[in-house]
């Protein structure tokens, strides 16, 4: 058996990457294909490869911060990959890179992070933010967004199974695609912090500074709010201008480590999340920091945090607007002392590495077990996992450690 692992493509570490980490861990011989690759050794090593095949796209200028303006070439560019020789080919794919080619004999899994938002639902807001409401280039990028749709919908039909990262997505999936999706929840790296750590006396909100984000509805929210701390963590071409529009009662700290980011989750108050996201796996880190979390009540934050009486790891407010923000706060204020930050950390267990492992390799097993393909390998008997030398027997303090047992 040979694996082949399809990412879109590396240029930072984020949560998709942390999915492509667990699922080398799962197949550590698998060769990795993106379109482009512009990570560093250490980041590479982190991940869990030491090089990845790449196309055409990795020797195009500024490819690192230009790299959405090569829309129009990534279809073609991930559809040149020869994967002829894999038996099994895993897309993770938030792109394009369930698009790559595979034959009748090949089994192709697709965990779709989400279809792209900004070719479907979130089309008239991307145009929007890249000032693209009028003229010749908003007519050149919408009928490019159009071939997109186009080609997004043909190559759906590509992969054997699919997988979603949420229930949320799940739903786009059908409603873009007209396929069902089983969902496995992403892998979120678990707190390696005392839980007795002394309260930082802030709230807390991280993520890139770029307008979807809804950073800025958080700033103002804390602009009716000035006897309370906000401590924004992140950078983006949206910094300077948020900076300038803060007030006194918020501070910037850019860029920060994992690390630090896990201390300022440690020490919050209260995580507060005003993006929709098809997961947000970030949402989950802060609850296994025992951070609650105050989030828009929409998207994967509604699967991940719980208001449910007695379990409660958060609140939930149902615009992001400024007052809507500034009220959950409020009430989450008058509240506090009902939150356990130990139940935070109970709920993130959910979401562990460990189960993700052992759900997609189930998944894939389960899948290899009716596939019909002339080039299956192994005795009739037998799994994908088990051809493979890699089916783990787990333990309940395995699954704690996160480690699988030989």
């Amino acid at each position: 058996m040979r694996v082949a692992i399809v990412h879109d493509w590396l240029y930072t570490l984020g949560g998709a990457e942390q999915v492509l980490r667990e699922m080398l861990r799962c197949y550590p011989d698998a060769d990795v294909f993106t379109l482009f690759d512009v990570l560093t050794p250490e980041d590479r090593a982190k991940i869990g490869f030491k090089k990845a095949k790449t196309s055409f796209l990795q020797n195009m200028p500024f490819i690192r911060k230009l790299h959405r303006s090569y829309l129009p070439l990534m279809p073609i560019a991930i559809e040149q990959f020869d994967l002829s020789g894999y038996d099994l080919v895993i897309s993770s794919s938030y792109a394009v890179a369930k698009g790559v080619i595979t034959g009748p004999n090949q089994l192709h899994i697709s965990y779709v992070h989400s279809p792209m938002r900004y070719a479907w639902d979130l089309q008239h807001a991307y145009l929007k933010e890249s000032g693209l409401t009028g003229g010749i280039k908003s007519a050149l990028a919408r009928a490019l967004l159009h071939r997109i749709r186009i080609w997004d919908v043909r190559t759906a039909h590509g992969p054997d199974a699919m997988l979603a990262n949420s229930n949320f997505v799940a739903k786009r999936i059908k409603k873009v695609y007209g396929r069902e999706a089983q969902v496995i929840y992403p892998p979120v790296t678990m707190s390696t912090l005392p839980t007795d750590l002394p309260s930082g006396g802030h709230f807390l909100a991280a993520s890139r500074l770029v307008p979807y984000k809804k950073i800025e509805a958080v700033i103002r929210a804390f602009a009716e709010l000035p006897d309370l701390k906000l401590v924004v963590a992140g950078h983006g071409p949206d910094a300077e201008r948020l900076q300038a529009m803060a007030g006194p009662n918020v501070s910037f700290v850019g860029f920060v480590t994992d690390e630090r980011l896990r201390e300022l989750m440690a020490t919050a108050r209260a995580f507060v999340f005003a993006a929709e996201e098809d997961f947000g796996i970030i949402v989950v880190e802060a609850q296994a920091e025992g951070a609650p979390v105050l989030a828009l009540g929409r998207g994967g934050a509604r699967e991940t945090v719980s208001a449910a009486p007695g379990h409660r790891t958060g609140m939930f407010f149902d615009s992001p607007r400024p007052e809507a923000i500034a009220q959950c706060v409020r009430a989450f204020v008058a509240q506090e002392a009902s939150f356990s930050r130990a139940e935070c950390r109970a709920r993130a267990e959910i979401f562990s590495a460990a189960r993700f492992r052992s759900e997609l390799m189930a998944f894939i097993d389960s899948q290899m077990a009716t596939f019909t393909g002339e080039r299956r390998r192994g005795p009739a008997s037998g799994s994908v996992l088990n051809t493979l030398g890699l089916r783990r027997r787990w333990t309940d303090s395995e699954r704690q450690a996160g480690k699988p047992a030989a």
